[in-house]
């Protein structure tokens, strides 16, 4: 019998394809996808993508689907006071795997596990040390289609907000740029590809921007801001 695992589903590229290879395996058996919600704006934490969407992205994939609502600005010791809470729930359901599709940034890979050890289970990363290059164009080469919902000004400007990522989407890339923006510079939603039983419809909203404070490590830090475009989605 397969072990039972929990998909970490962020609505993105990552995610859609670290399923893709998940379920093509056949290792495990996905119960359920895993999103945290921004519990005021009810929208994907950083993807700024509505919950409707997410929903949909859910029925289309076959999934049943547990939300995870966060307050607007939580400190480190309430995210994980919810998160291993929520972790708890789902292993009395016998799940002992948890899935990821991060790809090498090693902090939060020790993050995630040193929380799921707290709570007896083992993470799981299928795209983990791939070559970035090569996971967008495999991305691309199976067909998955995905938009740019957020970009972080310190890597790009407001115009990559809104663009479908193809060869020109690359193309037009800083070279201090990810190509799968694995240090946060951009985040998408997926809206279709080889495991949605049917594509996921939206009309192209306005593009906002959001700004947020730098946490200080220390009194002599100076104050700052990090700068976010978000491009909404309008579910049709």
């Amino acid at each position: 019998m397969k072990p039972k695992a929990i998909f970490n589903w962020s609505s993105g590229k990552d995610s859609a394809l670290a399923l893709f290879k998940i379920l093509k395996e056949d290792q495990f058996e996905v119960t359920s996808l895993l999103t945290s919600i921004n519990e005021e704006f009810q929208r994907i934490s950083m993807h700024g993508v509505h919950v409707s969407l997410l929903e949909k992205q859910a029925d289309s994939l076959g999934f049943s689907l547990i939300k995870i609502e966060i307050p607007k600005e939580p400190s480190m010791e309430q995210y994980r006071e919810i998160m291993i809470r929520t972790m708890r729930e789902i292993q009395l359901q016998g799940v002992t795997h948890s899935i990821f599709g991060d790809i090498f940034l090693e902090d939060l890979r020790k993050y995630r596990e040193e929380q799921l050890k707290a709570v007896g289970m083992e993470a799981v990363f299928p795209l983990w040390k791939q070559d970035t290059s090569d996971l967008i164009y495999e991305f691309l080469d199976l067909g998955f289609k995905t938009i740019v919902t957020c970009v972080n000004e310190a890597y790009l400007d407001n115009s990559f907000a809104g663009r479908i990522i193809d060869q020109d989407f690359i193309n037009d890339l800083p070279k201090n740029v990810d190509p799968c923006g694995e240090n946060g510079e951009f985040h998408t939603f997926t809206f279709g590809g080889p495991i949605f039983r049917e594509p996921i419809l939206f009309d192209i909203g306005e593009t906002v921007k959001k700004t947020y404070p730098k946490p200080k490590s220390g009194p002599e830090d100076e104050e700052g801001e990090y700068v976010f475009w978000f491009c909404d989605l309008i579910p049709k």
